[in-house]
């Protein structure tokens, strides 16, 4: 069986847990997650959330439990890759080869066969991480914890770990070996030295990155781009640099193309359309009322993400939004609630309005019209809906602050033009608007 480079463990950004039984894999992974928030997301055993979730019995309902895992399986790839986009490490407990190994020593023919089919669903992790113990140990530990719904017998055991150890071998995975049956504080250490993780208290007054970032600008201005930039600059230098931690990214263009493709369900179905008329092979909005429901969403969606403590990088929260019109951005600022506004700091990435046609109609794919990105429309229709905007009546200066209700938010400017894709010219214009922001933050 494969090990894996100890000089190399720095690069991890996704690692799976396994191991028997009652090893500690669920624990150690909550300890992990409770005292490294802004470093480590967690991904629970995907396996018992489908049981607990759905009343599934482990081992007489096989055929329907293979059903609902390969059901979820979309959805789990999609958290994995929100974590990683974020900038945090993803530990993932067990694995659909440790379901296979199951699925054997239990007889499951149906997910036995069904698994070639499903094996490359999820993304491949930078190591797999065994927590072993002896099979006597896992069995007395499971007598201990009380879930006898989750037992497994001795007699599956032995056959369960030589397939798993099979399925490594034969897919040549890079795999680590961890002795668990010792004191825990042994063994989290052990994993903490692995994963690179290294404790520091602070003063939290100290945070050295944004908490909410609102990403404002025109269509196609450069707010992906300059997501992008971020998702792909190692976490420190992110941090010390563009004052941005870990981060989530909210964005209300799914949310306003999920509605159009719900007009387009109702036309189907031979009922009017409620949001949207098909404009240019894509869609224009038809009641203005989408805009303050969007605003709604994104505020009820950012409060419930949970927050970390605070600590000398905490996590970024980025809210991506255009607006268009002589109140656009004054009507959406108002839309949020005070808690949010006061967490929250504003970049407005600056474009002519002939740009920002220029930049959409270039990024216009005839190839995929279908894509979420490809949504050109005619330019009467643009510049209807974003050939004015009221940003420079709220924020006049290049750095300043806004008043909503009462409440100073800190602002910057940064002209975007002209168009670039290079790091060494997006670095210093990220770095020169950033950096004023978060003196102004600092301040506030």
């Amino acid at each position: 069986m494969a090990t894996y480079n100890r000089l190399i463990m720095a690069s991890l950004q996704h690692v799976v847990f396994e191991g028997l039984p009652a090893v500690g894999k669920s624990e150690i992974l909550e300890v992990l997650a409770r005292f490294y928030p802004d470093r480590v997301r967690v991904l629970p055993e995907l396996v018992k959330e489908i049981v607990l979730a759905s009343g599934l019995d482990l081992f007489r309902d096989r055929e329907a439990l293979g059903r609902a895992i390969i059901d979820a399986l979309p959805e789990r790839a999609e958290a994995v890759r929100r974590i990683l986009e974020g900038g945090f490490l993803c530990l993932e407990e067990s694995h659909l080869g440790v379901h296979l190994a199951y699925a054997r020593a239990l007889g499951d023919r149906p997910f036995v066969d069904a698994y070639t089919e499903i094996e490359g669903a999820l993304p491949d992790p930078d190591l797999y991480i065994r927590l072993e113990i002896p099979i006597p140990a896992s069995i007395a530990r499971q007598k201990a914890r009380g879930t006898p719904a989750f037992d497994v017998y001795g007699d599956r055991l032995s056959p369960m770990l030589a397939s798993l150890d099979r399925w490594h071998v034969e897919r040549k995975t890079p795999f680590c070996a961890i002795p668990a049956d010792r004191p825990p504080h042994d063994v989290i250490g052990e994993i903490e030295g692995l994963l690179g993780l290294d404790y520091a208290s602070g003063d939290p007054s100290g945070s050295e990155t944004f908490d909410v970032l609102l990403l404002l600008g025109r269509p196609a201005s450069g707010k992906s781009e300059f997501i992008d930039f971020m998702i792909s600059c190692p976490g420190e230098r992110r941090a010390s640099e563009y004052h941005v931690g870990p981060f989530d990214v909210i964005d209300d263009f799914p949310i306003l193309w999920e509605l159009f493709e719900d007009d387009d369900l109702w036309e189907s179905l031979g009922r009017p359309r409620l949001y949207s008329r098909r404009c240019n092979g894509n869609y224009a909005v038809t009641d203005p009322g989408l805009w303050p429901f969007l605003i709604a969403k994104i505020d009820r969606t950012a409060l419930a993400r949970p927050r970390p403590p605070s600590a000398s990088r905490q996590q970024t929260l980025i809210v991506e939004f255009s607006r268009g019109g002589p109140t656009g951005y004054a009507d959406a600022l108002a839309g949020l609630s005070d808690e949010l506004l006061r967490r929250a700091v504003i970049l407005y990435v600056s474009v002519s309005f002939e740009e920002s046609w220029r930049r959409n109609i270039a990024r216009y794919d005839d190839a995929d019209r279908g894509g979420i990105l490809t949504h050109s429309v005619p330019r009467a229709e643009m510049e209807k809906t974003y050939g004015t905007d009221d940003w420079f009546d709220l924020a006049p200066d290049p750095v300043g602050e806004i008043d909503v209700r009462g409440i100073r938010i800190p602002y910057a400017t940064m002209d975007n033009e002209p168009e670039s894709k290079d790091p060494a010219v997006l670095g210093p214009r990220y770095r020169g608007a950033l950096s004023p922001l978060f003196e102004a933050r600092a301040r506030r």
